[in-house]
């Protein structure tokens, strides 16, 4: 299977805080007028893999609903491809027609966006709709972690986890790459625990100032589309370490690929920024 995933970031070796960013709502609503030009947001995305289920032609498997006025198709998005498998492992004993020649394929969250965006121009009984599932793990982390911090509600979408300076204007937590101070925003709240471990030991002063805050994909990508805040170049969705695993298992990436969104081990904190 070939594979169109290229990744390029490039380690980290600080952290510091940056002013607040206000992010998106929980859930995807109208599209609004782009305030990043589409290549950057196209770029906040490419690094993510996601996994679909297609045929060796690439045509994805599409359910279309059976109740309710609209009939347009859905095509699942898995972010763990764990869970794609297993679905399709499901498939082949439930429904063995439906699923030959199907197979899990990953692809860049950035052309998932594409497509979405291609959708606009089409007539309503030729388009397709995307759904996201997240990891249940996740999900169940991002729950608690809510309910820890007082909130009451469910959670609803795919998970992000993101540093953030305590009380209400507090900032996000970064780290420096060769391009800059990047916002890492993690599909796996223990990496960004670790992550928090370790700024503990250098620089435990900022540390107790610092909290996990939950947002949700959807809602992140809603805002890179609407809103005009310069900070958000500085978004890197960080992929999970069962997708970078898999990534570095594909022909071409070997165990030299850099790893995609991946923080190092942190050298000491910048003062932070405001």
């Amino acid at each position: 299977m070939k594979s169109f995933l290229k990744w390029s970031l490039k380690q980290g070796q600080k952290l510091t805080l940056v002013s607040s960013l206000v992010l998106g709502s929980l859930l995807v609503g109208s599209l609004q007028a782009w305030a990043l030009p589409n290549e950057q947001v196209i770029e906040r995305l490419r690094t993510v893999p996601v996994f679909t289920l297609a045929n060796g032609e690439g045509a994805p498997l599409l359910a279309i609903p059976t109740q309710g006025e609209s009939r347009t198709p859905i095509a699942s998005v898995f972010i763990s491809r764990e869970d794609a498998q297993q679905f399709l492992d499901e498939l082949k004993t439930r429904e063995p027609e439906t699923a030959e020649g199907i197979e899990v394929v990953p692809v860049p969250l950035a052309k998932i966006y594409e497509y979405e965006m291609a959708q606009q121009d089409k007539a309503a009984d030729e388009q397709v709709r995307f759904a996201f599932l997240p990891d249940a793990e996740q999900v169940a982390a991002a729950q608690t972690l809510i309910q820890r911090q007082g909130g009451q509600s469910e959670f609803e979408g795919v998970p992000l986890f993101v540093a953030k300076e305590s009380g209400e204007n507090g900032g996000y937590l970064t780290i420096e790459q060769e391009s800059g101070q990047v916002i890492p925003m993690f599909f796996e709240q223990s990496e960004l625990e670790a992550l928090l471990a370790r700024l503990r030991e250098v620089q435990p002063d900022m540390a107790s100032g610092v909290q996990i805050e939950v947002v949700n994909l959807e809602g992140v990508i809603q805002t890179l589309q609407s809103s005009d805040n310069e900070e958000l170049n500085r978004i890197v969705l960080v992929p999970s370490q069962e997708s970078r695993e898999f990534i570095r298992s594909l022909p071409g990436q070997g165990a030299g690929a850099g790893q995609p969104g991946q923080p190092a081990q942190p050298a000491t904190p910048a003062s932070p920024q405001r």
